[in-house]
């Protein structure tokens, strides 16, 4: 497991790439990520190369979409399609934005 965050094109997005496992194991990496950040409005959670997620990544992107509140929106990008079938089950597609 390993979690990554980097600027985006301009100062106002920030993008948090997952790798390998995304689970209970990455509670603390992931809040470090977004914690603490200002001037962003726009949080892109990359899952190229995520290979498994279980329930505590779910309440975990849902604790982000809290801290962040409405001033920011969070996109879930490049999900492979087992992934993203258990975010659409979740009803994910409903609170996320999906690329």
């Amino acid at each position: 497991m390993s979690i990554e965050a980097r600027k985006g094109s301009d100062d106002k997005e920030l993008i948090i790439a997952v790798s390998g496992k995304f689970d209970f194991n990455s509670v603390q990496d992931f809040r470090k990520c977004y914690t603490g950040i200002s001037n962003v409005n726009k949080f892109v959670i990359d899952m190229s190369r995520v290979e498994h997620i279980d329930s505590s990544a779910l309440g975990m992107l849902l604790n982000m979409q809290k801290h962040v509140g409405d001033t920011a929106t969070i996109a879930i990008s490049n999900c492979s399609p087992s992934i993203k079938k258990i975010f659409l089950i979740s009803r994910f597609d409903k609170k996320f934005i999906f690329n």
